[in-house]
Formats: C-alpha cells, structure tokens, sequence
C-alpha cells in the first residue's frame, strides 16, 4: 500500500474520532434526551447533511457505480428521485413531526409512531421490523468498507473486513446524537469533495461528456437510453417509478433519517435545511452513477462493477488524491454505520426492552442491551459478509423499499390526517411492509414490470385510509391527539402546557454510557 494513501487515511481517522470525542464532551448530556438526539439543538445546516450523509452511506460509491456500470443511463433514475428526498422529507413532514415529537416527549421514531397511533403491537412490530432490516443496512456497510480496503491495502478480503468493521464498532462506541451529527457534518464535505475530484479525473480520462458518449455507442447504443444496456427495461413504468420513488419519498419512511427530524434545533429549522440538503444534492447525488457509466469506457472488463469507483480512482488520481478519495468513501460508509448502530441499539434498548420486557432497567442492564446489540450485529455483520451475500446495491434497495413500504404513509398521516387510527397505521404499516419482502424475495418484480416499493407504498397507503375509515366509529383518534395536531400545524413554540413530557426513566442510561466512554469528567 502507498505510504501516502496510508498516511491520509491514518489522518482521517484521527479527525473523525476527535470531533466525535469533543461532540460527546460538549453536547452528548447527561439526559436521554440529549444522548438520543442531541437534545433537540441540531441547527439547520448540520442537520441537512447529517440527514444526507446518512442515506447515502457506501452505497453511492459502491452500488451507485455499479448501477451505472451496469446499465447506463438508467441508473440516473435512482439519482432523479435523490436530489430532492431530503427536502421532500424535511418539508413535508420535517416541521410538523419536529414539534409533535415534542409534544409527545417521543425519543425515537418508533416511540413517536406509538405516541400518534397508541398501540404497544404497533411499536412492538415496528421496532422488531427496524432493527431486522436495520441490520441488512448495516452489514451493506461492512461489506462495502471490506471492500474498499481490500482495494486500497491489498490485504485478503477477510482481514480488510475484519479492520472496516473493527474501526466502524470503535467509533460508533463514542457514542450519541449530537456526535454522530457533527461527525456526519465533517464526512459529508469529505464525501463531497472526494466524488467531485473523482468526477473531474473521469471526465478528463475518456475526453469529455460527448467524447464518452460516443464510445459508448459504439460498445453499445442502449446504454445511453434510459431503459438499460439491451433495453431490459423498455416500457417498464413500474420499475421507473420505484426507482424515483424509493429514494424520494422514501426517506420520509426512513427511521434512521426521520430521527433527524426530532433532533433539529426548531421546527423553524427544517425548511433551511432543506434548502442545504437540495444543494449539497446537486453536487453530490447523480455524479457517481455518471462515473461508473464512464468506466465502462476505460474499464471494459471489470471484473466487479461494485469497484468501478475505487477502480477509476486508483488507476487516475495521485496517490495524494487517492488517500483522500478512500478517506470520502470510508466518511459515506461510516456516517451511515454510526446512525444506523446508534438506532439498532436505540430501538433495542428503548423500544424493546424498557417498553416491554423491564419496565424498571436499571442503567447498567440498559447500557448492556444497548453495547452488546452492536457488538453482535458486527460479530454476526463480520461472517455474514464473508460469505459475500448479494451486492450492496440490492440490499440497500431492498431495505429501503422495505422502510419506505412500511412507514412513509403512517409518517406522513401522522402529521397531515386526522382520521388516521390505530386499526389503519397497524394495517398499513404490517401490509404495506410484508408486500415489499414478498415482492421481493419472490422476484415479482420481474414478473409484473413492478418496483417492490411502488408495490408496498400502494397497498400501505391504501391500506391506512381504508382501514382509517371504515373503523372511525370503533376506534376514534384521542382527543390529545387532536389537540396536538392542531398545535403542529401553527407557526411559533409550543406552549408549555402543551408538552406531554418524555419518560427519562432510562435517562441514567446516557449518563452511564458517557462515563463508560470516557465522556464525563472523572
């Protein structure tokens, strides 16, 4: 390995982990609220690209390439849907679920579904199903930095694993909100700058957008279409609009980016981050699809599209250049793995054990729920992603079709329809979840020309206004739930008499974990 790369990366490290340290000594607290979500006083800008850095994760440089590598310009529908998903969730359903999860004193986004729709089934289902599914998401990551050090090391795939995952653990163990923000903040500028570099040298290397293109035509005119090499998907709407879809609206059904909601510092807040997260987008999002279509020029043979990316980077950039691009490409896989650990143990700790097995935990049973779910998940994550299961691509998308089926519709009624009721947020959330995973594990979408998220939304939505109506009588919304709802869609702060209060009873928890991690003083 080239000293200099080593040298950049050794480098990053150590910033990464020293921003998180301060973050934990200067804002994790020593109430829930504070370890949880950074006690709700993420401004707008640190919260447009924490949100973003987190729903990017290593996917944009690994399946993003791939995508584009592997059927042209058909990716770019993935990235026409992207540009706009952090605004659309920020303004859309931002605000209101910023000031209602006040109102509730709800933690996390499992605990404010159950505040809105109250029904321990309905937070017992949906924390299992989150944690399941956040696991496939984390171990995407770990395959994706096992790949990304083994290419940049040399070391055999194993051990390259076995250092992205021992890393990703450490650093998630520094612990809380209000440090994973401020670290997503700095991974996110490195994330950004590095894919813009790779970009520039890609551009150079195949002579020029038309250049390209016209080498393309001649290896094969359908991967300029927008309906894949060999026009697999001609005609294909359904296909379409999931692709655009799942990461549009689809962040609205995300828990690990809808907590960003619940955190900013006021519900003021959610339309200027939208604002930076559509910018921060325009730069960032359609660039890798465009640089795994370009390798197909320079790299017509590669053996792993998933490499295209760190392919052209290795092979074009300086080694200088390249120590930074591996730091940007570890930065997207890593802001991903602390949010989605952070939330594992969240909902395991919280969601689970507190709300339904020991209501009394004390804060060291608390703290050892919540270490060793993520101490498992990378002992578990490490041997499954030995085994190479499929491309980090299809397990992001099937992850987040499976999120955005199952609580994109529950999320946005929560805050915009009164009607909605237990018996509807239970049916939609339940069908609209076990139609994306049969979709896809029965490969439907093949057969139907039908995107498993445009499938699951479909039937989750119809499911949670049908089901709403016809069990009004039986099942009426709380009057303090209405009263809420009206308060959210106000402008100004919350009256005081109207904050419902969160439950610390955990709030030790924090407390002990930062005297575990060295955050407090003594």
């Amino acid at each position: 390995m080239n000293p200099t790369v080593l040298a950049f990366l050794v480098l990053y490290y150590l910033v990464v982990l020293g921003i998180g340290y301060w973050a934990v000594r200067r804002g994790a607290g020593e109430d829930l609220e504070g370890y949880l979500l950074g006690g709700r006083k993420i401004g707008p800008f640190t919260t447009a690209l924490t949100l973003q850095s987190t729903a990017m994760s290593g996917y944009m440089f690994l399946g993003a390439g791939s995508a584009g590598y592997a059927h042209g310009y058909w990716a770019c529908w993935y990235a026409a849907g992207d540009i706009g998903g952090g605004m659309m969730n920020l303004s859309v359903i931002g605000r209101r679920m910023r000031k209602l999860s006040q109102i509730f004193g709800a933690l996390t986004s499992i605990e404010y579904l159950e505040a809105r729709y109250p029904h321990p089934f309905l937070r017992l289902y949906s924390a299992v199903m989150a944690i399941f599914f956040l696991m496939f998401y984390v171990l995407a990551q770990f395959i994706a930095g096992g790949k990304g050090m083994e290419i940049v090391t040399g070391l055999p795939y194993w051990a390259a694993l076995l250092i992205a995952v021992g890393v990703i653990i450490c650093y998630t163990f520094m612990g809380g909100y209000f440090a994973v923000a401020y670290t997503d903040l700095f991974q996110s500028l490195v994330m950004l700058f590095g894919m813009i570099w790779i970009f520039a040298a890609t551009l150079s290397a195949v002579g020029g957008w038309s250049t390209a293109n016209a080498a393309l035509a001649q290896m094969d005119p359908t991967l300029l279409s927008t309906w894949g090499r060999g026009l697999e998907f001609q005609g294909k709407w359904g296909l379409v609009a999931g692709a655009v879809l799942v990461f549009s609206i689809g962040y609205m059904g995300w828990p690990h980016v809808v907590t960003r909601n619940l955190a900013m510092n006021d519900p003021k807040s959610a339309r200027t981050a939208g604002v930076y997260s559509v910018l921060w987008n325009l730069f960032f999002v359609t660039t890798p699809y465009l640089i795994g279509i370009f390798a197909i020029v320079l790299f017509p043979k590669l053996a792993d599209p998933e490499l295209a990316i760190m392919k052209v980077a290795t092979e074009l950039l300086p080694p200088a250049v390249t120590g930074i691009v591996m730091a940007a490409i570890m930065a997207a896989i890593m802001s991903t793995a602390d949010s989605l650990l952070l939330q594992t143990g969240t909902f395991a700790s919280r969601d689970i054990y507190q709300r339904f097995l020991n209501k009394n935990a004390n804060e060291s049973q608390m703290v050892w729920v919540s270490r060793a779910l993520v101490l498992a998940i990378g002992i578990v994550g490490y041997f499954v992603a030995l085994l190479k299961p499929p491309s980090v691509f299809s397990i992001v998308i099937f992850a987040t079709s499976v999120f955005g089926s199952a609580f994109l519709p529950v999320n946005f009624c929560a805050v915009w329809w009164k009607k909605a009721n237990v018996p509807g947020a239970m049916s939609s959330i339940i069908g609209g979840s076990i139609t994306a995973i049969v979709w896809q594990m029965a490969g439907l979408d093949g057969v139907t020309a039908v995107h498993p998220m445009f499938a699951g939304t479909i039937v989750s939505t119809v499911l949670i206004v049908a089901v709403s109506l016809l069990t009004q009588q039986i099942a009426p919304v709380p009057d303090h739930i209405l009263a809420a709802m009206d308060e959210t869609a106000k402008l100004g702060p919350i009256p005081k008499k109207m904050i419902m209060g969160a439950d610390h009873r955990i709030s030790s928890e924090a407390s002990q974990i930062g005297k575990i991690l060295g955050a407090s003083e003594g």
